[in-house]
């Protein structure tokens, strides 16, 4: 039942804006950054580095210079 109320609800979102990535943009944002973030946490207390771009080069961070908002 609720999942047919759902299916309705989105043929009618989707007759406004038939791009999932458009209707869905903040909450697929807001999840990206949230499991970024859990991520960089996750290697930062595992002592592990990471490898992020920096002016269109791959840099090697270590664990204590990984920053987490």
């Amino acid at each position: 039942m609720v999942l047919l109320r759902l299916m309705k609800r989105d043929k009618e979102i989707d007759e406004k804006h038939p791009d999932l990535f458009v209707r869905y943009s903040e909450e697929i944002n807001l999840a990206y950054e949230r499991a970024v973030r859990e991520a960089l946490l996750m290697h930062k207390r595992a002592g592990n580095p990471v490898v992020v771009e920096r002016d269109g080069k791959m840099v090697i961070l270590k664990p204590d210079e990984i920053e987490v908002d």
